[in-house]
């Protein structure tokens, strides 16, 4: 295989020089150099690769009939396209390929130093010279065609012939019709002066292999095709986090086939796509085969980067023993040989992963690489920005600003590192971050309880840049809009959403293991609001059996658990769950967010409410409030004052409950949330209900309390039924028909009652 030359790159040869010969017309010269341009500068955008059963050639020979054919030349009755075939039919032996190549400094304009010798000397140069500049684009590529057929041996010469006389065999046909061969052999005019044809054994023994179907193909790329290709791959794997496509796959093992040599990056792509599929032991092998054979002819010029590979590899599959030891490695060889960027990645590593890992923060702290969280992210922003290297400065003011949100700081603190990270991604034109950053101001707006912002931000990065993102947050994008949609009850909506991830994504094993949890944590929240707590519970069994992707989803399944606990009716072993979590999330620090604290707070005084110990959770209720408080974590803080009012309801302070209450219902129902909405509106219409108890009875007063507390309990029921809650729509029935048999409406009492048998019928087919 050749190191460059290509019968492909021959074409172009003959298309420039038929430029150069002056018989394209002005007007048509415009679009013969844009295509050749085209196909000499690399273009940023690769075209799509196609999965065909043909293997065709890197660039075949009917992209040349259809980008000249239309074109007339300065020849009248003949366009482009026929004088290109003349002219590549005009080469009928290797020693014409030979003086075609050798001629081509010709078409190149003399240099600077040439005009100062000649000048020098006084002679003048026998053969003319072209216009076309040494220093353009075309310039350069005809002097890299010459330049590297000079090196080639004999025997790649010759095999870069024959592969040409395949390559131009399909326009034998449109040459013959308007250039008769007059009696001359097609495959080599020698043949034709020795009387020879094509079935002698000469002619066998030379071109015999062109017949054979294995080399019908051979030479369509040449070792600089391939690795620009593999470096294209490469760059797209790291940059998204998926695997090789299918039709590259297949691509590849096709050139292989035709005799390609795979270059020494092949192994690192192997690696890559090993490694996304899940394949530990495969993806091991090729990283240590890419950097053996890297280490021979680049010394330790790249070694840091093996460390880091293998670190990151370690700690995807688990082994954080290992993964920590090679990256200190990588490091410390970084420094070594001087290598800024290798170091500012390790560093932004070395961070990320105390973050997703915190029980390894201890050892992280002992090894001396970083200190305290803040200080880490001081010191990679400084480095960062010594470096120029703008997209780790942008994904450490995210990180600062995620920081501050789990810490509690200053909201604007946190989105002005958000403002920061969008203005640097738009002056330096870094893609590849704006998706992390609306992410991020969509979470940022969840904690503050604008839900409907959260999702138009989740839209805008769907539709506008999920292309250019990292196929994981593609992935989590997704989930987190589905979650949305739970909480609103449109479970199917949300299937859908999940069902329609792009199939890349699911090509991946960790983002499909991660994708199938989530899904599965959706249902068990439908299974418990329906009341199948059997079918929640096999699940339940199943995802922690199987293990959860990350901490936050496995406090989501621990909170599930829970909640099963109390449908149950055990609050006591729940309560036991909660106070075990909470021990587990200090201790090992896995979760260090001030959201997990009110949430578990919350959550341990709703099960003391409901087990008649109000008092009891009266501080801790008060706690989470002030930690909510203080956060801006309104969804928490809206829950922790809906069940400070149910706390005043036992005490019997029911006005108090009110008006708390009233304060904050346009903010619940603002966080799309429908189980919070609905037990706020369920409290509120107890403490409605309570009013009424203490005024004069049957009086005007009384009369429109219990009006309210009815609007109340629809408006409750109406939350449960969206997010498809029976036990939550059978206490509003409860409640309802109660109300009603009060009031002295018996029929409509007697309907609510034979609607709520109906509805306690399905709900225990549900569980049985």
């Amino acid at each position: 295989m050749s190191r460059y030359l290509t019968p492909a790159k021959i074409t172009l040869l003959v298309v420039a020089f038929l430029y150069a010969e002056d018989v394209v017309p002005t007007r048509e010269a415009t679009a013969v150099l844009l295509f050749l341009l085209s196909q000499i500068v690399p273009s940023s955008k690769s075209p799509a690769v196609q999965s065909g059963p043909e293997f065709e050639h890197a660039l075949p020979i009917a992209a040349f009939e259809s980008a000249l054919s239309s074109h007339p030349s300065a020849r009248p009755g003949r366009t482009l396209y026929d004088l290109l075939l003349k002219r590549l039919w005009a080469i009928n032996c290797s020693h014409a390929l030979d003086s075609f190549i050798t001629n081509l400094p010709t078409l190149l304009s003399k240099s600077r130093e040439q005009i100062l010798r000649e000048r020098e000397t006084g002679e003048e140069a026998d053969q003319p010279r072209g216009r076309i500049l040494r220093t353009s684009p075309l310039g350069a590529f005809i002097r890299r065609c010459h330049l590297e057929y000079t090196r080639l041996q004999f025997q790649d010469s010759t095999t870069l012939w024959q592969d040409f006389i395949s390559y131009r065999l399909p326009t034998r046909q449109a040459y013959e019709k308007k250039n008769p061969l007059e009696g001359r052999n097609a495959l080599d005019s020698n043949f034709a002066e020795l009387g020879l044809d094509s079935s002698h054994p000469l002619a066998q023994l030379m071109y015999g292999r062109l017949a054979e179907d294995e080399q019908k193909h051979h030479g369509a790329y040449s070792m600089y095709d391939v690795e620009k290709l593999m470096e294209f791959q490469v760059s797209e794997l790291q940059r998204l986090g998926g695997r090789l496509p299918d039709g590259m796959k297949s691509r590849l093992e096709q050139m292989s086939r035709a005799g390609t040599v795979m270059p020494k990056l092949g192994h690192y792509l192997n690696f890559l796509d090993s490694w996304r599929a899940g394949d530990y032991y495969s993806a091991f092998d090729n990283l240590h085969r890419y950097f053996d054979y890297a280490m021979q002819t680049r010394e330790r010029a790249f070694y840091q980067y093996a460390l880091l590979n293998l670190a990151i590899l370690q700690a995807d599959f688990g082994c954080h023993a290992e993964a920590l030891p090679a990256m200190q490695e990588a490091i410390a060889t970084a420094r070594e040989n001087k290598d800024t960027t290798c170091l500012n990645f390790c560093m932004s590593w070395v961070y990320h992963f105390g973050r997703s890992f915190p029980g390894e923060m201890n050892a992280i702290r002992d090894s001396g690489i970083l200190g305290s969280e803040i200080e880490g992210l001081t010191f990679l922003k400084s480095r960062a920005k010594d470096a120029e290297m703008w997209s780790l400065l942008s994904t450490t003011l995210l990180s600062e600003a995620k920081l501050g949100l789990q810490y509690g700081d200053s909201l604007a603190g946190v989105f002005e590192n958000i403002a920061k990270a969008s203005h640097l991604n738009i002056v330096r034109s870094s893609q590849s971050i704006t998706g992390p950053t609306l992410l991020m101001k969509g979470a940022a707006f969840s904690r503050v309880g604008l839900t409907h912002m959260s999702w138009w931000y989740g839209q805008a990065f769907l539709q506008c840049h999920s292309k250019d993102a990292p196929l994981e947050d593609v992935l989590k994008c997704n989930c987190r809009m589905a979650g949305l949609l739970v909480q609103r009850g449109r479970y199917t909506e949300a299937e859908e959403i999940l069902s329609n991830i792009p199939s890349n994504v699911l090509r991946v094993l960790k983002f499909q293991n991660y994708l199938n949890f989530f899904a599965g944590l959706l249902k068990i929240r439908r299974f418990l609001h329906r009341g199948n707590m059997d079918g929640a519970e096999h699940l339940l069994h199943r995802l922690r059996g199987q293990g959860a992707p990350d901490v936050e989803v496995s406090f989501s399944l621990s909170l599930l658990e829970v909640e099963l606990l109390l449908r149950r009716g055990m609050p006591d072993e729940a309560l036991k769950k909660v106070g075990d979590l909470a021990e587990a999330t200090d201790k090992s620090q896995e979760i260090n967010d001030i959201a997990v604290q009110t949430r578990l707070l919350n959550l341990k005084s709703r099960i003391l409410i409901d087990c008649g110990h109000s008092l009891k959770a009266f501080s801790l209720t008060t706690r989470a409030a002030q930690i909510a408080y203080r956060g801006r974590i309104l969804p928490s803080l809206w829950e922790s004052i809906g069940l400070l009012a149910a706390i005043l309801n036992d005490l019997r302070e029911f006005a108090a409950a009110v008006d708390l209450l009233q304060s904050i219902m346009p903010q619940v129902l603002e966080c799309q949330d429908c189980d919070l909405a609905a037990r706020s509106y369920s409290v509120l219409a107890d403490a409605n209900v309570g009013l009424a108890g203490c005024e004069a009875e049957r009086s005007t007063r009384q009369k429109e309390l219990i009006g309210k507390a009815m609007e109340d309990i629809d408006h409750a029921y109406t939350q449960f039924r969206h997010i498809e809650n029976l036990r939550g729509q059978l206490d509003m029935l409860k409640k309802k028909a109660t109300i009603m048999h009060w009031r002295g409406d018996m029929v409509l009492a007697n309907d609510v009652a034979t609607q709520y048998l109906d509805l306690k019928r399905e709900y225990e087919a549900h569980m049985i």
